[in-house]
């Protein structure tokens, strides 16, 4: 089965880290660079997924920050860390948008929010919310990605969910094939 979503090199990827690039833990932050783990597959998939889309950009919301267990500096780190292996693969990701407040404080840039989609669209202005695709593991992914008009898709887990998608999957390999 193909998706009829007649996605092209105009389309822009949002994708969410912890749970759909990386192992998410649960009831706990990735921290450093040794609990980044790539899930299954994402490493192998990600130059074919990646090349299908103009851009592919990052929402990860990170209250590890703002909790203060972790710092912005160390997060690059670990951003770069995981930019140099996709790069081994020549998956190229664009931007990586990170909210670091609390849930519900702020300034309000946190998923569901749509002011990450709005600052990438800042960065690259070509961007068309109803030519993007926002793929997650959470109810506030997905309301992100339908606040913004875009195509929806959940990554299964573990993870208790009660919105709609567009599609959901096991993972970004299952994703890639359906493209």
């Amino acid at each position: 089965m193909k998706l009829n979503w007649n996605v092209d090199s105009s389309w822009t990827l949002f994708i969410d880290r912890d749970g759909v690039i990386n192992e998410r833990i649960f009831d706990g932050y990735v921290l450093n660079k040794e609990d980044f783990i790539f899930k299954d597959g994402v490493v192998e998939v990600s130059k074919s997924l990646f090349s299908k889309f103009k851009y592919v950009i990052v929402v990860t919301n990170q209250q590890c920050v703002g909790k203060g267990l972790i710092r912005m500096e160390n997060l690059e780190n670990i951003h770069a860390y995981m930019m140099k292996q996709l790069n081994q693969y020549s998956a190229h990701i664009d931007l990586i948008l990170v909210a670091t407040e609390l849930k519900g404080a702020e300034p309000f840039k946190r998923k569901p929010s749509k002011t990450m989609g709005y600052m990438a669209q800042d960065t690259f202005r070509d961007i068309d919310f109803t030519k993007s695709i926002m793929v997650g593991d959470t109810d506030s992914d997905i309301h992100f990605g339908k606040n913004l008009g875009m195509k929806t898709v959940l990554i299964r887990s573990e993870e208790i969910t009660s919105s709609e998608p567009d599609l959901v999957v096991d993972s970004l390999l299952e994703l890639n094939q359906l493209l």
